[in-house]
């Protein structure tokens, strides 16, 4: 069933990630940039410090990502199997715990990786946390993702066990839900746990915010102070949340340690995505993929599991339901990636025509660069392949853009 069912599943899910990015791409608002030259906005020191940083860290990035995929093709092709007998006496609850142990394990194998990228993140000053204060968020992440997993392999399995030849539709169903409830419920339940939020004090900040937000037609929901230079040196800021959880979160970073004129070209950056509910936009597009994403799944599954499940499955199924979606989900966050950076374009735009203030946009542009030691100019592949934003250097042409046009 698997062998005959992936070719099928591949094209359908080329053609539904690349219909669903169409589909829901903005279809105005987008600058094309000029060209810009990197040496006129940074200095061949910072070009190299930022090229030599972020070169080696993505490059430990993915072998990270090739630990993870292998870590789970080792229990695929050779699992623990005293173990898994143990655990399917009582397959569902025995699911719950095959899907928390996977998901411990992952965090285990990939943790020297994890280490290493965090060391050089404090050689460059860009990670501020001590090695205690980072092994209590590995701990709580790890929790967190333990919890999750353990729900997902009791879904998977009880799904699998009750709908045996198409349990991808219901699965496609449950992961839409998911997408919905995450969003919804992170900013309240998840974020709180690993930073401080305080709603923005009354001032000329919060000010700028609301005036900013009337000009845009933006119910801007609550906007929010993170304490996130407990962590990092980078400034940032982004907008999360559905209904009464919706807001505009700034780092304090950002807010002590930029000029107000450029905080604000960030905030009217976020009230883009606001006015153009960005966030719907997202789980449209997980809606439309979603189907396709499981249907890929069960047949990759299927295939690890040559060719179908030899007998009614139980939690030794999850290791290769855990690598298809590892799999499946690389595909589509290329897919996702490019959508993403189109949005994130237009909201730029957005900044640029509420604000009027190309100079302070590129002057965040480039404080915020090489604040985050980040490349200007990053290689076209993995740019393609992984980033969600577009490149600095666009960035930059953007505002200049505008200027030419206004």
């Amino acid at each position: 069933m698997g062998r005959s069912r992936l070719p099928l599943a591949i094209v359908v899910s080329v053609a539904a990630a690349a219909a669903a990015t169409v589909l829901l791409r903005p279809r105005g608002g987008l600058i094309e940039p000029a060209p810009v030259d990197a040496q006129g906005y940074f200095t061949a020191a910072q070009v190299d410090r930022a090229e030599d940083f972020r070169g080696l860290q993505e490059l430990l990035g993915l072998v990270g990502l090739g630990i993870g995929i292998a870590t789970l093709a080792v229990l695929v092709w050779r699992p623990p199997r005293r173990a898994l007998e143990r655990l399917e006496r009582r397959p569902l609850l025995g699911a719950a715990a095959a899907g928390a142990g996977i998901a411990l394990l992952l965090v285990l194998t990939g943790l020297p990786v994890a280490a290493w990228m965090r060391a050089r993140a404090l050689d460059v000053g860009l990670a501020t946390q001590s090695w205690p204060d980072w092994a209590v968020d590995v701990l709580k992440s790890a929790g967190i993702g333990a919890i999750t997993a353990a729900v997902g392999g009791l879904a998977a399995v009880a799904l699998i066990r009750r709908f045996p030849r198409n349990w991808w539709a219901p699965a496609a169903a449950l992961v839409v839900v998911y997408g919905i409830i995450s969003v919804w419920l992170y900013p309240v339940v998840i974020d709180p746990i690993f930073n401080r939020f305080e709603p923005l004090p009354p001032g000329s900040l919060r000010q700028d915010v609301l005036r900013l937000a009337q000009r845009a037609g933006v119910d801007v929901g609550e906007v929010y102070r993170v304490d996130a230079s407990r962590r990092t040196s980078a400034a940032n800021a982004y907008v999360n949340g559905l209904g009464h959880s919706k807001r505009v979160v700034l780092y304090d970073n950002l807010i002590d340690g930029f000029p107000r004129d450029e905080v604000r070209v960030v905030v009217a950056h976020e009230l883009g995505h606001q006015k153009h509910h960005d966030l719907l936009r997202g789980l449209a597009w997980l809606a439309l993929v979603a189907p396709a994403g499981t249907f890929l799944t069960q047949a990759l599954a299927e295939r690890f599991r040559d060719g179908g499940w030899a007998r009614r499955p139980g939690p030794s199924a999850l290791p290769a339901v855990a690598l298809a979606v590892t799999l499946a989900g690389l595909g589509f966050g290329c897919a996702s990636n490019a959508l993403s950076r189109q949005v994130e374009s237009r909201a730029d735009s957005f900044a640029l025509d509420l604000t009027r203030q190309p100079a302070d946009f590129t002057a965040f542009e480039r404080r915020i660069t090489i604040r985050n030691v980040s490349d200007p100019d990053p290689p076209g592949l993995l740019h393609v392949l992984f980033d969600t934003h577009p490149t600095t250097l666009e960035r930059l042409g953007f505002a200049k853009a505008w200027s030419a046009d206004h």
